[in-house]
């Protein structure tokens, strides 16, 4: 992770207990078109735990994971990976997810899709320790 990315997050811990915790739904989603890459991140991050909302959150974080900073694509994926099968709708985007030029976003994605469809994860060869 970014040292800029955990100080910010240090910061919003130690300020109010977590950014972000007052705003609704609809402002995080709001703040995921934000040219700040922060309050993108700080809205992928926070609208995961809203579950009740999965359905409006889902396409979102679909979108994020096409976004230009490395971290708002893992964090993303991340959080698709926590709406399980509500995600579902995320499958396509977190498949080319897993060609991504980030190592840790291709990872993230991987166990997303395992998360919301159990018969998604990749088979191992053994011979040879490659996925199929």
């Amino acid at each position: 992770m970014h040292l800029r990315t955990l100080f910010v997050l240090l910061l919003c811990l130690l300020t109010g207990g977590g950014c972000g915790k007052a705003k609704s739904t609809d402002e995080l989603i709001a703040d995921l078109k934000s040219g700040q890459e922060r309050d993108r991140i700080i809205a992928v991050r926070l609208l995961p735990q809203r579950t009740a909302d999965a359905a409006k959150i889902v396409p979102v974080m679909i979108e994020c994971l096409k976004d230009k900073h490395g971290d708002v694509r893992l964090s993303a994926a991340i959080g698709l990976g926590s709406f399980g099968e509500e995600a579902n709708l995320a499958i396509p985007e977190l498949r080319a997810a897993e060609n991504d030029r980030d190592a840790r976003v291709r990872r993230a994605a991987g166990i997303a899709l395992s998360r919301i469809d159990p018969n998604l994860v990749p088979k191992s060869d053994p011979a040879k320790g490659r996925k199929k």
